[in-house]
């Protein structure tokens, strides 16, 4: 039974949001006129969270405008500035707009300053590419925007780093790791030392010792600059009393059969079939304008492909309400609060004095605003309810429930073998896949050859390296050895075969019979063993599991003792590789359960669901 709300009445995650703010703020200020942003455009989704553009539009930024070939929309401004990941292809875009732009300028423009912005970390390579195009100079200024963490929500944060598990384990770049571990060192100068850290998997272990090697720098550097005097020990920016108890680092590559499970809460349905992006997402505008009694054009064919996009947050308290519910839980939900909020409506007939009525007066605003927000809700609900009383929904989710309670995952599957012959969509197809070869620890040669077979036939030989990076990557490949999968599914009690939707006992209801491995480490952390881990007759998948104590000074470990003692200790789960909405809102049912022994807060370096995670490692052959 839930007890309380997600947000942490101790840790203030807006924190990371205002100095991420203050940094990109701090960069307009530094050049006075009016400015364009020239925006990548897989940062406008990540900076929409820190800044709104009424906001920059007060620093004088009056154009935003996409990265993108060719000549730049004509900009009457002072300052152009290019906002970009620093990625050699992108610096090929951005030359080409400044050439152009060199080209208006001779033909007698207007004359503006140009300025490149890497996120989060300047590039020499990208400089370099910048000057083999003759480029460089064209610039005034090349800098850096050090931001590594969005503020999602209350409890979460992200990197939104793209490709990050493929950089990691296929290309061998540990440009990430960096920049977890020097996140953490953002995260501890904000709230102070973590007191015991823990880890599973090469890229947790290979974080902790670069966040302890930058520790150890920062240190050093403090110390030099406090000249040897006492006390400059540690960085005097460190948060007096520590506000995280652990962290708990975990490596994707420990628990890969999770991300390609499909999500079963409403804000993972969400996300699985329309894709959230940046706490928005697109729904087919038709349907709502249905739900609002719109009249004649919905049934239009320019309507059906309008979208409307809709802003999912914990601001919303309807939305915090069902977000991490089972989806069969969402429709009792909201009827309950439909009718509890026509009752409410009804009750200005019983308001009989002036008291009365002012009161109800007061109320009218939340009651409208819920009223809206019920709209929306009762309409996304009905569109998942279509989406997943399809065929095309179901024989796959049973498909992957069979496997994941070990039916026949040494065998071709004939229903996978009937989606390719279909031409079923190649992700959907190819998760499953992956999910059997996961649990199977490898598929038998023959079941390989044939599955590899008919894709080749049916999809096309472009796929070729695609298939190949899967199988790199350790998704989709032969058998090579005992599987894990299980041992872990007993050990770790992963399958549960009735499970409570309603009224949840077990963070297996977010995919209603599986539990994720992640979530289950989770808890063996809680309850205090971590060590255990290293005891199992089988290894457990990313090698051994570590901890360490970092030992506060006696007067701030009293403070904060007096301080927190009453309170449930906070724990900070970072996924590096990637987590799925399903592990987010387990790791909220455990901090909302009665007695709940920790709080959690969550980080990630992206948030992922099957298909987003696969996608990064499609290469399809070009045509010539």
């Amino acid at each position: 039974m839930f007890a309380r709300t997600t947000t942490s009445h101790r840790v203030n995650l807006s924190l990371v949001k205002e100095l991420t703010r203050a940094d990109l703020l701090s960069q307009l200020d530094r050049f006075p006129g009016t400015k364009a942003i020239v925006w990548d455009e897989k940062l406008t989704g990540p900076f929409g969270l820190v800044a709104e553009y009424s906001l920059l539009k007060e620093r004088d930024a009056v154009k935003m405008v996409p990265l993108a070939t060719g000549r730049l929309p004509p900009l009457q401004v002072d300052h152009v500035m290019f906002i970009t990941r620093p990625r050699v292809p992108l610096m090929d875009i951005v030359a080409e707009n400044l050439f152009e732009e060199d080209r208006l300028l001779t033909a007698g423009g207007p004359r503006k300053e140009f300025h490149l912005l890497m996120v989060p970390r300047r590039s020499l390579l990208c400089e370099k590419r910048l000057e083999e195009k003759g480029v460089l100079g064209n610039l005034a200024t090349v800098d850096q925007l050090c931001i590594d963490l969005f503020q999602v929500d209350t409890d979460l944060l992200s990197m939104e780093w793209e490709g990050d598990y493929r950089e990691c384990h296929l290309d061998g770049d540990a440009t990430c790791l960096f920049h977890v571990a020097k996140s953490l060192l953002t995260l501890e100068t904000l709230f102070g030392q973590f007191r015991t850290i823990a880890g599973k998997g090469p890229t947790a272990e290979r974080v902790h010792e670069l966040f302890k090697r930058m520790k150890r720098e920062t240190v050093t550097a403090a110390e030099a600059k406090a000249g040897g005097r006492d006390g400059a020990g540690a960085p005097s920016s460190v948060a007096s009393v520590p506000l995280i108890d652990s962290l708990v680092l975990i490596d994707r590559s420990v628990d890969l059969v999770s991300p390609m499970v499909t999500q079963l809460t409403y804000e993972g349905l969400i996300d699985e079939i329309f894709h959230i992006r940046n706490n928005s997402v697109q729904f087919p505008a038709a349907a709502f304008t249905r739900a609002t009694g719109g009249a004649g054009r919905s049934d239009s064919p320019a309507v059906a492909r309008e979208t409307k996009t809709v802003i999912l947050s914990s601001s919303d308290d309807l939305y915090a309400e069902i977000r991490d519910k089972n989806f069969n839980a969402v429709g009792p939900h909201l009827t309950k609060r439909s009718k509890a909020m026509s009752a409410a409506f009804e009750e200005r007939h019983e308001a009989k004095t002036v008291g009365e009525m002012k009161q109800f007066v007061a109320r009218l605003p939340h009651l409208a605003a819920l009223r809206e927000s019920l709209t929306v809700h009762i309409t996304v609900a009905e569109l998942l309810k279509d989406a997943t009383d399809e065929d095309e929904f179901r024989d796959p989710l049973s498909v992957e429930q069979d496997f994941l309670f070990l039916s026949n995952v040494d065998k071709v599957n004939h229903q996978l073998l009937d989606m390719i012959a279909s031409n079923a969509p190649m992700p959907k197809v190819l998760r499953l896949l992956c999910l059997q070869s996961l649990i199977a620890g490898g598929l038998r040669s023959k079941v390989f050859e044939t599955y590899i077979r008919d894709l080749v036939q049916t999809y096309g030989f472009q796929h070729a390296l695609t298939l190949q990076n899967l199988e790199k990557a350790g998704l989709l490949q032969p058998q090579t050895g005992r599987p894990s999968y299980p041992t872990l599914k007993q050990m770790f009690q992963l399958t549960r075969e009735e499970v409570s939707e309603l009224n949840p006992t077990d963070p297996a209801y977010v995919h209603s019979i599986y539990c994720p491995l992640t979530i289950r480490l989770a808890q063996w952390h809680a309850r205090g063993d971590w060590g255990k881990l290293n005891d199992s007759p089988l290894p457990l998948p990313g090698g051994p599991a570590f901890e360490e104590k970092q030992p506060l000074p006696i007067p701030l470990a009293k403070k904060r003792s007096s301080n927190f003692d009453d309170d449930p200790p906070v724990t900070l789960v970072f996924f590096i590789g990637g987590c799925t909405f399903a592990e987010i809102a387990a790791l909220r049912f455990l901090s909302q359960i009665e007695d709940a022994a920790t709080e959690y807060l969550v980080a990630t370096t992206k948030i992922i669901n099957g298909n987003t995670f696969l996608s990064q490692f499609f290469q399809p052959l070009e045509r010539k």
